[in-house]
């Protein structure tokens, strides 16, 4: 049984937002409490496409990464929102053709939030959890969309969250007389196997030039020391020497920018910020929309103030960071008809592909010598090579060319052939 809720939804919309924000006269937005003290917020989109009804479309679910992200800043305008972070209408928008739900997962991110920290979610099943009782209320308040193809996406971190999320729905249906089964859950750069990714990251960056041979030994030996601290078990120590891996990439790569290492990096500013000059640049600009335009349009109180809880979302989390969801992924593949696809950005340093493409093919599954044999085809968009993908069964590797870790933004073409491949959307 799913625990009573109070939603506190933002109908009333004043005649100066919508001119400023004109996708908010097809959505929905507001906070549901998935358990007392803790408020999750979503931000839905219904679809554009010219069909009768909504639910002919497929209903698309976005959790994005961090911990602490949140999908209905970064991943609503940054990525694939009907709007970008200038408020100007986006081309590539997954509105144009599917039903679109944004939700700040964990409790804590974006504008969800929780009434004492002991309340935040210390671990992927918490997680899960509360996006189980979330998604319950949700169709209670949409249930035309019972009908709507599910598709669940997680970007990065919100990669292990999507895998458990898509095999607790499956395993342990919301309602016994209303079973929602996702057709499909797609990873897009996913943190599933974090210490494969570590273990990418020093020959990576020496493959493509960007540190020599003492950068490389340094962190080399970084990573060992976090390994060390995974086989211990020791997880908190283990992401505590996570952060210190990523100081020593910093150091002898001058500030690569860890979301697509060709980024251009202003070099008088790379000793103030770990993930790149880009990456702070955006976080300033999507912090000040959604907490001045956004907030006013939705009629979001002030004391919920737009990702102020977010490092202390991560904090809790420290102890989970860094285990692995593989054999999530796994029994998906060998349990379930859902359809797996795992996206990888080319030029992405935090979920670098030679790391992802490890535990890609060391996974346990029956179609694993069959996945591994079968061809890779090319995928081309307008004449334009685009990437490659490999599919045998229900598992689709897509390897994405000129994009970094958010796929959906550098190569928008690439991510609408995953999307119609994944969704049968012409």
């Amino acid at each position: 049984m799913f625990r009573t809720f109070h939603a506190i939804l933002f109908l009333g919309l004043p005649l100066w937002a919508s001119a400023a924000l004109p996708s908010l006269r097809d959505s929905d937005w507001g906070f549901m409490e998935v358990r007392p003290g803790a408020h999750m917020f979503y931000w839905f989109f219904n679809t554009r496409a010219e069909v009768r009804h909504t639910q002919e479309r497929p209903l698309i679910v976005w959790l994005q990464g961090g911990p602490g992200a949140s999908s209905t800043g970064h991943g609503n305008f940054e990525e694939i929102g009907p709007l970008d972070v200038d408020l100007m209408p986006r081309n590539f928008t997954w509105v144009k053709d599917f039903n679109v739900l944004f939700i700040d997962s964990p409790v804590g991110a974006g504008y969800s939030h929780v009434d004492h920290t002991d309340l935040l979610p210390t671990d992927n099943a918490q997680i899960t959890a509360d996006l189980v009782t979330f998604l319950g209320m949700f169709y209670d308040k949409h249930p035309r969309l019972m009908t709507a193809p599910l598709h669940i996406f997680g970007e990065s971190y919100g990669g292990k969250a999507a895998v458990e999320l898509t095999l607790s729905l499956v395993r342990q249906p919301m309602r016994k007389t209303r079973k929602v089964i996702p057709e499909s859950v797609v990873l897009i750069d996913p943190w599933i196997s974090p210490l494969d990714s570590m273990l990418s990251w020093a020959p990576f960056l020496f493959n493509t030039g960007v540190v020599d041979r003492k950068g490389f030994g340094a962190i080399v030996a970084a990573t060992m020391r976090t390994q060390e601290a995974m086989k211990r078990r020791d997880y908190r120590r283990a992401t505590k020497l996570w952060g210190e891996t990523e100081k020593t990439i910093q150091k002898y790569t001058y500030g690569v920018d860890f979301y697509n290492i060709l980024k251009p990096i202003p070099f008088k500013s790379i000793r103030n910020n770990r993930f790149g000059v880009q990456y702070e640049e955006d976080e300033a600009r999507i912090h000040n929309l959604m907490n001045t335009q956004v907030r006013k349009a939705l009629n979001v109180p002030k004391k919920y103030v737009w990702g102020s809880q977010r490092q202390s979302v991560f904090a809790a989390l420290s102890g989970d960071f860094l285990k692995p969801a593989v054999d999530t992924v796994e029994r998906l593949l060998n349990e379930t008809d859902v359809m797996v696809a795992v996206v990888t950005g080319q030029l992405d340093l935090i979920v670098a592909t030679p790391g992802t493409l490890r535990w890609v093919e060391r996974l346990n599954w029956s179609g694993k010598q069959s996945f591994q044999n079968s061809d890779r085809k090319a995928i081309v968009v307008n004449s334009i090579h685009e990437g490659y993908a490999k599919k045998y069964d229900n598992l689709s590797l897509y390897w994405i060319l000129r994009a970094g870790h958010m796929v959906p933004r550098d190569n928008p073409g690439a991510m609408t052939h995953i999307l119609r491949s994944v969704t049968q959307i012409p």
